[in-house]
């Protein structure tokens, strides 16, 4: 292998003939720099012996090195080689540090709104529909239109989530101190909303110190002990009593919605959660036995009786689903739509997009303005058949198992199984009860059984 000393004139006239590959010229004054040139390229090469086999390198192109710069470069690859090293693996080394290096600058100049969205994604499906509803809203941007509840001369817009201005940092900014310092004012503002954030944060800061990503940028202690600095929750108490049935039902059932003032009612009537019942399908009424599968967050799913008024609303709810819309409003739709089908759910709502009853609070919020009773929210009405229910000396443990608490007591968790029937005894009775305060008549049953209905 011939070698002569690389100077400007020669690197520059080397050349590839048009009959070979590739032609190499070799440098005497540098063991291992060659100069491979290929039709219309030429490059600075390296290239030695590690424990007896070839190791070939390309350094770069003469518009990037020099001959000096491409010696310089051949003498570091050979004294790699003498160490016992294969450069080729000491240039990927160096490269995925570099990489890595980058990504970690990358990682720790962004906000942690990345890793709040990442965690979002990922325990989604751990949670219920609420629970990741409530970690979008804190952190949601603000700015969007409102909807639902304007009211004249009221702003239209809606505010950054309480936790916008915490997420917004690097999440190696969120420290002891501005944790603390964010809270201070929002505990004044609004500390049922701040009491909910500091937890969901706490729970959140948690998670980013297990994952190896975020392990290095984390404070997991930054909201360590910060709910003892807020007032204590309030016990709420708005409940429905005895004398106020006649009015709240006179004006529930006077609400034009029937889809909200069904619900409402049922809601008195069973004690569900407003999500279990606004949840409800019609596969899960069965009028045949008289029965309702309630999705649960307890057990996972509770039978309940169907009982007499609820089942009646029920059934009007059913005939105008399944009534098809007129002919006329059909024809006016595009062709490019699927056809009409009953909606499956109990408590339907054409203008959701989920198809179901999604926001009852302003409708039953007018009808208690009308009645002129008391604010009572949606979670009131179930606090109101628990408490309603001792009226007529119903056992603790029937409730609970109609309410879907789950049981507090080892004879409850272990040696009470009741059948539907003795549900049904105890929630009729309840039902008719609060019927004969608000002055309805209960429907009556036909032979002594409801008339039964078919649902699809």
């Amino acid at each position: 292998m011939a070698k002569v000393r690389f100077t400007a004139g020669r690197v520059r006239d080397f050349t590839c003939p048009p009959d070979k590959k590739q032609v190499f010229l070799w440098d005497s004054a540098t063991s291992g720099l060659g100069l491979r040139a290929t039709v219309g390229s030429k490059n600075y090469i390296f290239q030695g012996k590690l424990a007896g086999l070839a190791v070939r390198i390309k350094i770069g192109s003469l518009s990037t090195y020099s001959i000096d710069a491409a010696r310089e470069q051949a003498r570091t690859l050979k004294k790699t080689l003498d160490q016992g090293r294969d450069p080729r693996i000491v240039k990927a080394e160096i490269t995925a540090a570099d990489v890595a290096k980058r990504a970690l600058d990358k990682q720790e100049q962004a906000t942690a709104l990345v890793a709040w969205e990442h965690y979002i994604k990922v325990r989604t499906p751990k949670w219920s529909s609420r629970h990741k509803a409530d970690h979008e809203s804190m952190a949601r941007i603000g700015g969007e239109e409102i909807s639902r509840g304007r009211r004249a001369g009221m702003a239209a817009i809606k505010e950054p989530g309480i936790l916008r201005p915490l997420l917004a940092q690097p999440l190696s900014d969120i420290t002891r101190d501005r944790v603390a310092k964010w809270l201070q004012p929002e505990a004044d503002k609004r500390p049922t909303r701040a009491r909910l954030a500091v937890s969901l944060l706490a729970t959140f800061l948690t998670w980013c110190g297990d994952q190896p990503e975020y392990r290095a940028q984390v404070h997991a202690d930054a909201c360590a002990r910060m709910k003892q600095d807020l007032p204590k929750p309030q016990a709420k108490d708005d409940c429905l009593q005895r004398e106020q049935l006649k009015l709240w039902f006179e004006h529930v059932k006077n609400i034009q919605n029937s889809a909200h003032s069904a619900y409402l009612q049922c809601l008195l009537l069973t004690g569900a959660r407003r999500e279990e019942m606004a949840g409800l399908r019609w596969v899960d009424v069965d009028f045949q036995w008289n029965s309702i599968v309630i999705r649960d967050k307890v057990e996972g799913t509770r039978t309940i009786p169907l009982t007499r008024y609820v089942a009646a609303l029920m059934r009007d709810l059913h005939r105008a689903n399944s009534k098809p819309p007129a002919v006329t409003q059909i024809n006016r739709k595009k062709t490019t739509e699927k056809p009409w089908k009953p909606s499956p759910w109990v408590f339907s709502s054409a203008s959701a997009k989920s198809g179901r009853i999604q926001e009852p609070r302003l409708s039953h919020n007018k009808a208690l303005t009308a009645a002129g009773l008391p604010p009572l929210s949606i979670h009131g009405l179930r606090r109101s058949f628990g408490t309603l229910v001792e009226w007529v000396e119903c056992p603790a443990g029937i409730a609970a198992q109609i309410m879907g608490h789950k049981p507090s007591a080892t004879v409850e968790k272990h040696y009470r199984r009741r059948p539907l029937d003795l549900l049904r005894m105890w929630h009729t009775k309840i039902e008719g009860w609060i019927l004969e305060q608000a002055e309805i008549a209960q429907p009556s049953p036909e032979n002594g059984k409801l008339k039964l209905v078919t649902v699809n």
